[in-house]
């Protein structure tokens, strides 16, 4: 099976989502500081959100890059993991509109926990449809299983107090925001990879100053 089309698809369905996002943020009702004051809680939730999606999409370009062979199951993970991430506007607006309420805080907690599995389950279909430069690659994932634990203790702590499972999440994505070469190691996509390395092509002039020589 070709992955072309499950990328573009992929990448369509996290562009829509973002669209959404940021189709929700309604303007202040007012042009002093109160007014800015009251919509803050929603815009501050959507900058969290645009982080995350734009850590999965990121991470959904390099698992695919290294991988090699897909099939039936890696379809249907890949849509599954889709499926909790086109979830994430409806807790960003539910949390951002009631300000960082306790339900709505866990509520969002819960599904960027069920993504994050959906996500690693997408890994192991992947592994288990033969690709070797993705086994090579993720290693054990220790971050992806940090994230998972962080989500199941920020999700309680919603209901003890909204800011501390808020913190988490803020932690997770400044994590995962820290730059992870594993895969771009494997592929040599960095830049000084894919240029520094490069070998040099002769310009047509130096050809013929060899030629002549």
């Amino acid at each position: 099976m070709e992955k072309d089309r499950l990328l573009a698809f992929s990448d369509g369905v996290i562009a829509v989502v973002i669209t959404i996002m940021v189709l929700e943020l309604k303007a202040p009702h007012g042009a002093d500081w109160p007014a800015l004051r009251q919509v803050l809680p929603a815009f501050l939730t959507y900058v969290l959100s645009y982080v995350f999606l734009g850590i999965y999409w990121s991470n959904h370009h390099h698992l695919l890059h290294v991988s090699d062979r897909i099939n039936g199951a890696v379809l249907w993970a890949n849509l599954h993991l889709l499926f909790w991430l086109s979830l994430v506007p409806f807790v960003t607006g539910w949390m951002g509109d009631n300000h960082f309420a306790a339900l709505p805080t866990a509520a969002y907690g819960a599904v960027l926990l069920i993504s994050g599995v959906a996500y690693l389950i997408l890994e192991v279909r992947l592994l288990r449809a033969g690709n070797p430069r993705l086994a090579a690659a993720i290693g054990n994932d220790i971050k992806g299983k940090v994230s998972a634990v962080a989500y199941l203790v920020a999700i309680p702590l919603a209901f003890v107090h909204q800011l501390i499972a808020d913190g988490i999440y803020v932690s997770v994505a400044l994590m995962w925001l820290v730059p992870d070469r594993r895969i771009e190691r494997m592929t040599g996509e960095t830049t000084e990879g894919s240029h520094g390395d490069a070998k040099r092509q002769p310009t047509n002039q130096e050809s013929r100053s060899s030629h002549h020589r």
